[in-house]
């Protein structure tokens, strides 16, 4: 149930720039588009900032984790391989 309040908050937060910016929702595909951009990009500054304070490898973060979830399974890509349980 709390993802969908967060998820829910989160849209609201939207609604409210999108009237400041008087932009009308659904908003035109390309800003749309940007704006996703911009949250799949924003998740992944808290886990690289801790990376970093961590004095954790970043560069590996970022080729992994940071690619797979803003992208996606590219063309070519093996599917991981899970550990059994």
């Amino acid at each position: 149930m709390k993802p969908y309040l967060l998820s829910l908050a989160a849209g609201l937060l939207v609604g409210v720039v999108y009237s400041f910016l008087g932009v009308r929702s659904p908003a035109p595909p390309m800003i749309a588009l940007v704006g996703l951009l911009g949250i799949l990009l924003g998740e992944q500054l808290v886990p690289l900032a801790k990376k970093a304070w961590a004095s954790e490898d970043v560069a590996h973060f970022v080729q992994t984790d940071c690619r797979d979830h803003v992208l996606g399974r590219l063309p070519g890509d093996k599917p991981a391989r899970k550990a059994d349980a």
